[in-house]
């Protein structure tokens, strides 16, 4: 029996979502047999320091896709919005399977609190905006742990994916859907990265979805055309409406004093996300995001 060899990050919840991942390859080939890796990224070593001041794309990813260069691994698990737009030569993403609700929530167990933790610029800037009275604070590490850090009252409230808690069917009280906060782009998808010489291309194409592939496909061409990474203040959320893809997104500065926001649709979902990209960019985003980076030390495209 052929094995293949699945690498992840050894969180609860990345572990959940290959292990997801693997059930449905197997009812794609039952003969063949799966073998999950746990590798350790730059983002599970660091664990004191606010993401965006640590100064990489790929925190989650570095290690694990060098391990499938290396061929330690056949496959990759991921959390799609972890992943770099720019890949890796010799690296593709052969899977994108069915996309779970990429909302943010509120878990305010109290019903009430100012002190809300996060460790995304994306959510600060957003809930500086909507929610003024909130003393936002950054606060580190996987699901588990930010729950656990709620539990122990080092905040009042939590802002955090909805899919996270799906994935790990977690029961938790005073949870509030934030509608209003434009999540991240590929929020709530798995990507399924792959060597492309991969001979398992044909296997993947079985568990990825169309309709989520189009749309965090448009999404990461609006971050890649922006030239931003996963660690700036920057949102983009795609849907399928019919043949057409309709995304909104937004661009701000830290302090959320400039803050751009646009809606477009079409048919291509690469030149959606591009043109969106091109428009806010042209509204002055551009010259935002370069201050960002030249300001952090951060690498960025431009």
């Amino acid at each position: 029996m052929m094995k293949i060899r699945v690498g992840t990050r050894g969180s609860v919840l990345a572990l959940r979502q290959t292990e997801e991942v693997m059930r449905a390859l197997k009812a794609v080939w039952p003969f063949m047999e799966f073998e999950l890796m746990v590798i350790k990224t730059t983002g599970d070593k660091v664990m004191d320091t606010p993401l965006f001041k640590i100064g990489s794309k790929g925190l989650f990813v570095k290690e694990i896709e060098e391990a499938l260069l290396e061929g330690r691994i056949d496959l990759a698990v991921h959390s799609l919005k972890d992943l770099p737009t720019k890949l890796p030569p010799g690296l593709t993403i052969g899977a994108i399977p069915k996309r779970l609700d990429p909302r943010d929530v509120l878990i305010l167990p109290e019903g009430e609190g100012r002190r809300i933790g996060t460790s995304s610029l994306r959510r600060m800037v957003q809930l500086r905006r909507l929610f003024p009275h909130f003393e936002v604070i950054s606060i580190r590490g996987n699901l588990d742990t930010r729950l656990r850090k709620l539990k122990r009252g080092e905040v009042d409230g939590l802002v955090v994916a909805l899919a996270g808690l799906l994935r790990l069917n977690l029961e938790v009280e005073g949870i509030k859907v934030l509608d209003e906060l434009i999540p991240a782009p590929g929020q709530g998808a798995l990507a399924v990265e792959c060597r492309e010489d991969s001979p398992f291309m044909d296997l993947l194409k079985e568990v990825s979805d169309p309709s989520s592939e189009k749309a965090v496909f448009c999404e990461r061409a609006f971050l890649m055309e922006m030239g931003g990474g996963c660690q700036v203040p920057l949102g983009a959320f795609a849907e399928c409406e019919g043949k057409e893809v309709k995304i909104k997104a937004f661009v701000s500065s830290f302090d959320g004093k400039r803050y751009f926001y646009g809606e477009h649709k079409g048919e291509d979902p690469m030149e959606v996300g591009r043109f969106l990209a091109k428009l806010l960019k042209g509204q002055g985003a551009e010259e935002v995001l370069r201050e960002l980076y030249e300001g952090s030390g951060l690498s960025s495209s431009f």
